[in-house]
């Protein structure tokens, strides 16, 4: 079938499997454009080859206001995932633009990270193994999940799978909403809806799990550090800019909390002189808490399907005008 549409595979996750599903896509005349991409196009890398495109199957790429007004045959925005924060939607609706992605998609590997963390610092887990090579064998205090409290921002999917999880391991759990909190949830969790303010003085383990929008850039500031415990942890496995970065790096330094396990970041990749790939009471990880062969399947075939529908549907817009 000759091609019809142009499209542009940007999404990191989908590049490296793309030949498994090049068929499914040239059969529904789709011609490929496939750039270079390490974790996201700019606005910069994206202007020059948005033009001819009729959609996008895109991670988190900078589609701004600017790309989408360049982009004039753009239809579809097919995002590889849940989070559609890097695209500029109110220019996409102005210019009739679809925007897709697959809600949940990734709650339950994401859960699953924030307690692998809350895990790893509670039982000193990282402590004991680097002693332990040196040569020692000092017998580091640990403690159990069950004697400590969870302060969870952002009772979404997300949230909800972390606080099972949490619940089930006996944790006191404290929640707040910047937007709602599901009350009844919480309630059937044996947890408390609480302030913000509150969730931060009174937590062992602070995990972010709120979307980042205009409330929620820079929310975990200097003022809200200062409010948390000094033997407390923060989390964070939603989106870099809801946390001040350099604010959390004092706050480090400093000792004023005990640590961070930190999956997202402001700027991604993280720069190589970042103070925090030194911090030894800090845990790193590169934007990869959704890692799960089954949920990038998923996420793999949805993302096609969104992108193939709103295509269609441009098509039978097309044949009806």
């Amino acid at each position: 079938m000759p091609s019809r549409w142009n499209v542009i595979v940007s999404a990191p996750y989908m590049q490296p499997v793309l030949e498994r599903f090049r068929p499914t896509l040239e059969r529904a005349g789709c011609a490929l454009i496939v750039p270079e991409v390490r974790e996201r196009l700019s606005e910069a890398e994206l202007l020059p080859i948005i033009g001819s495109a009729h959609g996008i199957l895109c991670g988190d790429d900078h589609l701004t206001r600017s790309v989408l007004q360049q982009g004039r045959r753009l239809r579809v925005i097919s995002k590889w995932g849940t989070g559609i924060d890097s695209i500029d939607q109110t220019a996409a609706r102005e210019f009739g633009i679809r925007v897709c992605n697959t809600p949940n998609a990734f709650s339950e590997p994401v859960a699953d990270s924030v307690l692998a963390a809350m895990l790893c610092f509670a039982r000193r887990t990282k402590e004991m193994d680097q002693q332990m090579k040196a040569g020692g064998w000092d017998k580091i205090p640990g403690t159990s999940l069950g004697e400590r409290t969870l302060g969870v921002i952002g009772v979404g999917n997300v949230g909800k799978a972390v606080i099972r999880r949490a619940s089930a391991f006996g944790m006191q759990i404290l929640a707040t909403d910047p937007v709602l909190v599901s009350r009844k949830f919480i309630d059937e969790m044996g947890g408390q809806c609480v302030s913000l303010e509150d969730l931060l003085t009174r937590s062992d383990f602070v995990s972010v799990n709120c979307d980042l929008n205009s409330t929620s850039v820079h929310l975990i500031n200097a003022q809200a550090l200062s409010r948390m415990k000094p033997s407390a942890v923060l989390i964070n496995t939603a989106r870099g800019p809801i946390i001040d970065e350099k604010a959390l790096c004092e706050s480090l330094q400093n000792r004023q909390i005990a640590g961070a396990a930190l999956d997202v970041f402001e700027i991604e990749p993280l720069p190589l002189d970042s103070p925090l790939r030194s911090m030894p009471n800090v845990l790193l990880s590169p934007h990869n808490s959704n890692s799960s062969p089954r949920s990038w399947e998923r996420v793999h075939e949805n993302s096609i399907k969104n992108l193939l529908d709103g295509l269609a549907d441009v098509q039978q817009w097309k044949l009806a005008s």
